[in-house]
């Protein structure tokens, strides 16, 4: 089944040629880092980046930023469940960390690098070319699983039961059984990247190498195809009760619904937070108030609740880099932006009230 994201150029706002300095920007900590934000996740309760250069820095309300030394050369993926962060760099090295900064090494596959990594209940995995291992709690050596092709992503479900590598041609989809991983294929011709779960377990959805998102409903492998997008979809969140799966590759915010019997099946997603003419490139849910961050390739970051009626909030203004990374931290009371050119901007939310009267 097939739906595809629309113009609608009536409802759109004029163009504007920039978006200047915010407020929030004006009160926030700016760093100029000078080397590429790669991602960020949570950890604790810190915010927790990483760099181009191999680092990783812990940022905390009240406090500086704390800095690590982890990989030899760039940071490529993390991900964190509990007390740890896992990630994998262009060094070959698969490392394990905890909130006082504390690294171990997991595994090291020499010159090949480390792409993808995944965490979840008792468990972790990377991947390295075709190879996916996954480390169980309780066992001293990992298993490994191996692909048709270069994986390219991976993502546990939310109870850690399953896990989805997406590769060329297909997701394959490894689930626990009492003595063993059984794997089933999830086919669609093309380069799956980044893949995910619906929080309800019903539907996988990939980011392909084409513009456009591929997903399944996992019961009967319905394939559901979303096209129509200007650019690269690079990055994806759930956001809201709906739940809606956000996206970037447009120049507003794709939000395709995911409630219902048949989820997006032939349904039009919901379109926030346009952005002139700019492609966004970085999406960020903030669920407790059905609303949603995007980063785009000026620089400019934007709040939009999920209606389409809601006018925007800009969070950040136009600096010229790609924005790669929005954390919110643990206690949402601040937020980071990153970008490629290692700008850093690390402010305080505006309060409920200060919410409420810009939407």
């Amino acid at each position: 089944m097939q739906s595809e994201v629309k113009s609608d150029d009536e409802r759109r706002p004029p163009n504007r040629i920039g978006i200047s300095e915010t407020e929030l920007e004006r009160r926030g900590l700016k760093l100029e880092l000078g080397v590429p934000v790669t991602g960020a996740t949570t950890l604790g309760d810190a915010v927790v980046v990483g760099f181009g250069d191999g680092t990783i820095r812990l940022f905390r309300p009240g406090h500086d930023p704390v800095i690590h030394q982890a990989h030899l050369g760039v940071v490529l993926c993390m991900a964190a469940y509990q007390d740890f962060l896992v990630t994998g760099g262009d060094d070959g090295r698969f490392l394990r960390m905890t909130p006082d900064g504390l690294i171990e090494e997991l595994d090291d596959f020499d010159t090949k690098w480390v792409d993808c990594v995944a965490a979840s209940d008792g468990l972790v995995a990377c991947s390295s070319g075709k190879n996916v291992r996954l480390w169980m709690a309780g066992q001293s050596k990992p298993l490994n699983f191996i692909h048709p092709s270069t994986v390219g992503g991976l993502s546990f479900d939310a109870k850690g039961r399953r896990l989805a590598v997406a590769h060329y041609g297909a997701v394959t989809l490894w689930e626990r059984t009492k003595r063993k991983w059984k794997s089933s294929t999830f086919a669609w011709k093309g380069f799956h990247g980044a893949v995910t779960f619906s929080p309800d377990g019903k539907y996988l959805v990939t980011a392909m190498q084409e513009n456009a998102l591929h997903g399944w409903r996992i019961r009967d492998k319905a394939n559901l195809a979303m096209s129509g997008y200007p650019a690269k979809v690079k990055s994806f969140a759930w956001t809201g009760n709906t739940p809606f799966l956000a996206t970037s590759g447009a120049d507003e915010i794709i939000c395709w619904p995911f409630d219902g019997k048949f989820g997006p099946m032939e349904r039009s997603p919901l379109c926030v937070g346009h952005n002139r003419k700019q492609i966004a490139t970085c999406v960020r849910s903030l669920s407790d108030e059905e609303a949603v961050f995007a980063g785009f390739r000026d620089g400019s970051v934007l709040l939009a609740k999920l209606d389409e009626t809601t006018e925007s909030i800009a969070v950040r203004g136009s600096n010229g880099a790609e924005v790669t990374a929005i954390e919110v931290s643990p206690s949402k009371s601040h937020v980071l932006i990153g970008d490629a050119l290692g700008n850093v901007l690390w402010a305080p939310l505006m309060s409920g009230a200060e919410y409420a009267r810009n939407v």
